[in-house]
């Protein structure tokens, strides 16, 4: 399995964001991710990408 699966609180430290900042991002559906027995993780390659997509529509 290649897929790394990240927490909320490694996520939030990743992108140096409050845990809540992240978890409520997560449950507006801004930031990928799904939810396990009622915990938020995230596949790191999502992650990845929701940066690369977060940079290129802040451009211009």
């Amino acid at each position: 399995m290649t897929d790394e699966i990240l927490t909320l609180k490694e996520v939030a430290g990743y992108l140096k964001l409050a845990e809540k900042t992240a978890y409520r991002l997560a449950a507006d559906g801004k930031l990928p991710g799904f939810k396990v027995g009622g915990s938020w993780r995230f596949k790191r390659e999502d992650v990845f990408a929701w940066i690369e997509d977060q940079k290129s529509n802040n451009k211009g």
